[in-house]
């Protein structure tokens, strides 16, 4: 996510703490935050991905995504 959003997703925090917001700056606060979350998630993601857990034998397994064995 570019700085910029960041800074104003803060901007528009801000600004709640001092007066309320218009509905045009809360559907943008909520567009952003939507947005930052997203970002977040593909991050954490992709640090899974490539994260490997190494066991006293000294195999290495990829960590793998349980959310896909639910069902």
């Amino acid at each position: 996510m570019e700085q910029s959003r960041i800074d104003r997703i803060n901007e528009l925090a801000r600004l709640s703490r001092e007066r309320e917001l218009t509905p045009a700056e809360k559907e943008e606060q909520a567009k952003l935050r939507r947005e930052y979350v997203a970002a977040f998630k593909a991050s954490l993601v992709a640090q899974l991905d490539n994260t490997y857990i190494i066991d006293e034998n000294g195999n290495k397994t990829a960590v793998k995504d349980r959310r896909k064995n639910r069902n």
